[in-house]
């Protein structure tokens, strides 16, 4: 007997797809966003010590100790804000299991939570699962900002959440202090709260700055935060994350995080509390992946796309408007076959299926890579 789906409307991902169309038929793979370099090697060989030294059990329900109290002083450096180890911060099996625990914890059914599209995939099919109303707000190209006022009409009675994601996947935008003034503002003296999705908070480029909910006291003490180590270090297929929120709020999320994963993978908790205690190991990815964005950014400039702003994150989105209205998913299918490079449509994004005639690419790649992608759709 089938049972009745819940996700009636939902299939394989377009990540799942392009991906496997990427290998079916030997296309460079821009689509998924994950490296094709390996970590650092110290990292892999704390691992490997870790698992020596008996760190091969359950971890604490809420993670590490040692791996709690380092993300407890990384963000109070960067942010100014205390979080206690013991109540406010929980070690996840990656970001999203971090989103949909959030998720899981808070909305109930009838509540309505407000999401800018193009979004991440994993947001609307967790609030449905709820029983929550998705309210979206499209966001257009070049810039894809915010329109507050557009906000202010959504929210009603019912809204429970705003889920927020900066830097932003797929379109590479960031918030600013305009947007946090914004938002403030919204959410002042209302039982709205914020899910903000920072995982690739790192990745901010031109000197901007990441304009993290830990930052602002009114906001921080409504909203739970989202980080990855996956995208911190390369290393993805370890799924770790973490969520921080104040104490009565991560009293919820971890009531559902208990019954999903209960603990995340024990050695790897214990090899990356060691390896946060280098502030390098941190600090200095900005540059590293602005090396790349500037690079890959020049090399598109030679081919026929028209580049988008990319202020972080480690995607780059390009628009072909202006030479061809082939539907945008027809069209990464089309480059994929016939010039060997898979990436992702921009409509996938959005749950209308909006199509700008927009392609993401993922420049967190070996250099030989990025140019010969670029060498392949010079030729588009």
């Amino acid at each position: 007997m089938i049972p009745v789906s819940k996700l009636p409307q939902t299939g394989t991902t377009i990540f799942t797809t392009m991906s496997a169309l990427a290998n079916e038929v030997g296309a460079i793979n821009l689509s998924q966003g994950f490296p094709d370099y390996d970590c650092d090697p110290e990292l892999v060989s704390l691992v490997s010590q870790a698992m020596q030294n008996g760190y091969n059990q359950y971890a604490p329900m809420a993670g590490l100790q040692q791996l709690r109290e380092q993300v407890a002083y990384k963000t109070e450096r960067l942010y100014g804000a205390v979080y206690h180890p013991e109540s406010e911060i929980t070690i996840t099996s990656g970001g999203t299991q971090a989103v949909f625990t959030a998720i899981c914890a808070s909305i109930h059914p009838n509540d309505e939570v407000i999401v800018f599209e193009p979004a991440y995939d994993c947001y609307a099919p967790a609030i449905k699962l709820m029983g929550g109303t998705v309210k979206s707000l499209e966001l257009e190209p070049p810039d894809y900002r915010i329109a507050w006022d557009m906000v202010k009409r959504l929210v009603s009675n019912r809204t429970r959440m705003i889920i927020l994601n900066s830097p932003h996947n797929p379109t590479a935008t960031i918030l600013r202090k305009e947007d946090i003034d914004e938002l403030s503002t919204i959410v002042r003296n209302r039982d709205i709260l914020i899910l903000s999705d920072e995982v690739y908070e790192h990745l901010i480029f031109d000197g901007e700055e990441h304009h993290s909910m830990a930052r602002y006291p009114e906001l921080r003490q409504r909203s739970f935060i989202v980080a990855s180590f996956g995208k911190l270090f390369h290393t993805t297929g370890w799924k770790l994350g973490y969520c921080l929120a104040p104490a009565e709020l991560m009293h919820e999320f971890r009531k559902i995080h208990q019954y999903i994963v209960f603990s995340a993978n024990t050695p790897m908790q214990a090899a990356i509390a060691e390896y946060l205690k280098n502030e390098n190991s941190y600090m200095g990815l900005a540059g590293f992946f602005q090396q790349k964005r500037d690079t890959f950014r020049q090399g598109l400039a030679q081919t026929r796309f028209e580049l988008l702003p990319c202020s972080g994150s480690y995607f780059q989105s390009v628009s072909y408007k202006h030479f061809s209205d082939v539907k945008d998913t027809e069209f990464a299918i089309n480059i994929a076959r016939e010039f060997g490079v898979a990436s992702i449509p921009v409509s996938a994004f959005y749950t209308k299926g909006t199509d700008h005639h927009v392609l993401r690419f993922c420049f967190a790649k070996r250099q030989e890579t990025l140019d010969k992608a670029v060498e392949r759709l010079m030729k588009l």
